[in-house]
């Protein structure tokens, strides 16, 4: 089997997870090669995500490492056998990578929790706000490249707009409602898109009003998405230099946490509905 070039974000979580299985038994990559009766190049490549494992060596590996979590086996079975070709795919040499792995990440998620300060959530933007965004961030760029990337982004939607919707939370700070992004009839469409997605069973939005005292949190934006198991969640953070995966079994309980603080100290869903239609009265 060819060796990968550029693997996806899924499949060096995989290679990761396996890593960490193999540290957690404290067995050496020359004594994982030897138990499986292959050469230690092999298991590095694969712990690299620059080669697939099939389901039977993935559960030999995690037999070897003493893994009894049956419920992360089958999820890690499940993620090296899978062979979906995505919607995303087509714009592989179009977008940056990190475009596809998010929009795949998505897409297999059990749920989605976004937490916003600046900007209306991506998931929840009209296209007339997102062409704004990107029209502003990437001012030197042709309409052409801002069109795909506003066209990327609407059809990520697709996870909370299609006939299988992926359960979303969503809590956003009033700045971000204010803001007039495209102006003022953007903004009020914005808020309108916001109001009727808000009333879908799946979805689920908060407000952090301006007058809450003593909030620190503005720096503590995050797009959180479910794996199969707690252990398989994924923490996405955009900064300066790139976007992060974030994957560490702590960190993720710490954003576990800290998007609950975020919920508990916002408006309740049915307050929120009425503070966003208050808002859009007021353009």
């Amino acid at each position: 089997m060819a060796l990968r070039s550029e693997p996806t974000a899924r499949q060096i979580r995989l290679a990761t997870e396996l890593r960490r299985l193999r540290d957690a038994a404290g067995i050496t990559g020359r004594e994982a090669a030897a138990s499986l009766g292959v050469s230690s190049a092999q298991i590095s490549q694969i712990e690299k995500a620059l080669a697939g494992v099939s389901e039977k060596r993935l559960r030999a590996m995690a037999a070897n490492y003493a893994c009894s979590d049956n419920a992360l086996i089958d999820a890690l079975v499940s993620m090296a056998t899978d062979r979906t070709h995505g919607w995303w795919e087509e714009y592989q040499e179009r977008l940056p990578t990190p475009y596809l792995d998010l929009a795949e990440l998505e897409y297999h998620a059990s749920h989605r929790w976004d937490a916003d300060f600046l900007h209306v959530p991506g998931l929840l933007q009209t296209e007339e706000y997102a062409r704004a965004l990107f029209s502003y961030v990437n001012s030197e760029f042709p309409q052409s490249e801002v069109d795909l990337r506003v066209e990327h982004r609407m059809k990520r939607r697709g996870i909370i707009e299609g006939p299988h919707p992926t359960p979303y939370e969503a809590v956003i700070h009033e700045a971000a409602l204010r803001i007039r992004v495209g102006g003022r009839s953007a903004t009020r469409a914005q808020l309108a898109r916001i109001q009727a997605l808000a009333e879908a069973e799946h979805v689920t939005v908060r407000v952090i009003p301006f007058d809450l005292d003593d909030f620190p949190g503005a720096g503590s934006a995050m797009v959180y998405a479910g794996g199969p198991v707690p252990k398989l969640d994924t923490v996405v953070r955009d900064g300066p230099h790139g976007t992060a995966f974030i994957d560490a079994e702590a960190q993720l309980a710490r954003f576990r946490a800290l998007f609950r603080r975020l919920e508990s100290v916002s408006l309740d869903p049915e307050r929120s509905r009425d503070f966003i239609n208050k808002l859009t009265k007021e353009l």
